[in-house]
């Protein structure tokens, strides 16, 4: 039996290891909201309910390690998730500082986060995963 060799670009596998390195943010954010860890850059408080940021960024850390396991397959629906859940820790960074955490706190986050999220929208990752930019003037797109 012919096993099929699939050919995996080097912009591919450094973004799961991106992906890698975001469930470790999430994870170590979750361990610090329990309070296993101590805070070491910065206060963190999330509206006085840090068992429900723990449990966010412990779902948060789980899907990621899913995004990888689809990014390591090559698989299109890994860059979209990747895309999407970056952009959502984005937004639970925001939430966590203007829940009394620090920037410096959630700085690790942010810059993992950012990075895939701008990586993920590089035109050679998306012909990677066969992503289209979007619509072109031939495709009989007519605005109006």
């Amino acid at each position: 039996m012919a096993t099929t060799k699939r050919n995996r670009p080097f912009l591919v596998t450094l973004l799961a290891l991106l992906a890698i390195l975001g469930a470790a943010a999430a994870l170590f954010y979750t361990l610090q909201f329990l309070g296993w860890l101590p805070f070491t850059l910065g206060p963190y408080r999330f509206y006085g309910a840090d068992w429900l940021a723990a449990l966010l960024w412990a779902v948060l850390g789980a899907i990621y390690l899913w995004v990888f396991r689809l990014l390591w397959a090559v698989d299109a629906r890994g860059w979209l998730f990747a895309t999407v859940l970056s952009s959502l820790n984005l937004v639970m960074s925001g939430v966590a500082m203007l829940g009394e955490s620090s920037f410096e706190a959630m700085l690790p986050s942010l810059a993992v986060n950012s990075a895939i999220l701008m990586y993920c929208l590089l035109p050679g990752t998306k012909s990677a995963f066969g992503v289209e930019g979007g619509a072109k003037p031939d495709d009989g797109f007519r605005p109006g």
